[in-house]
């Protein structure tokens, strides 16, 4: 893996390295493309006042300004330094919130239910460490309707990334889902009326534990021990299969919205059992922290990686965007890549088999054969074989030693008679060759990415 960077939080791969990172991007945006979703990209800058709509995060938030302003920069759109202003500018911490800023000004010319995908950086100020960034590269996607989006997308976007995880060189995953419905219906049911406070609280349970969780029900929303004992059954029950459902129901709770949200995640699980068994899990003590969410909820775990954190989370949101009266539902599910590759890379769980794509190098015999050389690698390149020409004509052992060094795994030499011939610089086999119609092995054609 690279060596520590020079700036906390703003990684960088060595070009091995990124070739491993692009193999997860090619896979996840292929993936997405099979399944009918449409590449966008949204700005990086938002107004905060379009940033904070949602949620509390305003601490992570990078705001923008430039380093010196004009006198009367104050005045005009976008010139404001005021952290506390709505019209300043700021990077955006997240691709969902500027989708749905995206699809609001887009809405008469996008197709509903619209499916997009959406792979770019984002920045948010955290506290770095490994798996946390504050610049890092998420992949989205999303299926947002217009007045009502049927809830069979919310299966769809579950089983979708885990056809995804499942192409990429990771470790085994679980897709945990909750949904939010239920959660909130049940702890009505048992009359804690701020459910939005309990969910955050709920949120915590991993990283404080539930002793410290019931003490901030207790103290912060006046739950009973009997009511914090309760919610913390709730968020205990944990099945790969429908059987949550009873459990559910023997806690003796009743509400309209839990059996809404009781009947939505028995859908999601039922199907995920159907068409991606052990890859789900339902999961009651999944909150989400975003506000936003407000039915079906997912975060993901490597598995015998779960320090790592969420490599994948998102949900159902049914009032993020909307324009007057015209609201567009969505549910969608967002890859943390960087986190991913960072995981892939300091475990060794993936490498790439050369660092640069090149397949040949066309050595020189003299300066004066630096023309000819082109043509051969246009001929070779013509044919889809990544080729670079020898920068000087030294002796062909320094060449070969060029070609090495850079993980090049073929030379190509052509005498003064005009015979050419390919030599394989791991095996030291050489032999005749046409630049019109040699080809190398598939494996050596494209730099692979093997797993361990």
């Amino acid at each position: 893996m690279a060596r520590t960077a020079s700036l906390s939080g703003f990684p960088e791969w060595l070009p091995q390295e990124r070739l491993v990172e692009l193999h997860v991007l090619d896979t996840l945006r292929k993936t997405f493309e099979l399944h009918g979703f449409s590449s966008i990209e949204t700005r990086a800058v938002e107004t905060v006042g379009q940033l904070l709509r949602k949620g509390e995060i305003d601490k992570e938030v990078y705001g923008l300004s430039r380093l010196q302003e004009d006198e009367d920069d104050s005045a005009a759109e976008g010139g404001k330094s005021d952290k506390t202003d709505p019209h300043a500018l700021a990077l955006h911490f997240d691709l969902t919130v500027p989708f749905a800023r995206y699809v609001v000004e887009n809405a008469g010319y996008l197709a509903f239910p619209f499916r997009r995908y959406q792979i770019q950086k984002v920045w948010r100020g955290e506290r770095p460490q490994e798996g946390r960034a504050r610049e890092f590269t998420q992949a989205d996607i999303d299926v947002v309707g217009d007045g009502e989006l049927p809830f069979r997308y919310d299966v769809e976007i579950a089983l979708v990334i885990a056809e995804a995880l499942s192409a990429l060189p990771i470790p085994d995953f679980r897709l945990r889902i909750n949904n939010r419905k239920l959660a909130e219906g049940f702890y009505r049911g048992i009359g804690l009326t701020d459910t939005a406070g309990v969910l955050r609280s709920i949120d915590k349970l991993e990283k404080i534990g539930e002793a410290k969780v019931a003490e901030l029900l207790r103290s912060e929303l006046g739950a009973t021990d009997e009511q914090a004992a309760l919610a913390l059954k709730l968020a205990s029950i944990r099945t790969e299969d429908t059987s949550f459902v009873a459990q559910v129901r023997a806690l003796g709770v009743t509400d309209e919205l839990l059996e809404e949200g009781l009947s939505e995640l028995e859908q999601v699980i039922e199907a995920a059992v159907q068409r991606a068994p052990g890859k789900v899990v339902a999961d009651l003590s999944i909150a989400r922290g975003l506000d936003y969410y407000t039915g079906t909820v997912v975060e993901t775990i490597l598995v015998g990686h779960e320090q790592l954190g969420s490599i994948c989370s998102g949900g159902r949101y049914d009032a993020l965007a909307s324009k007057g009266n015209r609201k567009f539902p969505g549910v969608g599910l967002s890859i943390g890549v960087t986190r991913l590759v960072s995981r892939i890379l300091s475990q060794e769980l993936a490498t790439a088999s050369r660092s640069v794509p090149t397949a040949v190098l066309v050595a020189l015999n003299n300066d004066e054969s630096w023309s000819a050389a082109q043509e051969v690698a246009a001929q070779l390149r013509g044919r889809g074989i990544a080729t670079e020409v020898a920068a000087k004509a030294e002796k062909f052992g320094k060449q070969i030693k060029f070609a090495d060094r850079r993980g090049i795994p073929f030379v190509w030499f052509t005498d003064d008679d005009g015979k050419h011939q390919v030599k394989d610089i791991r095996t030291g086999e050489q032999v005749d060759a046409d630049p019109a119609s040699w080809e190398p092995s598939a494996e050596d054609l494209h730099v692979r990415i093997t797993t361990r």
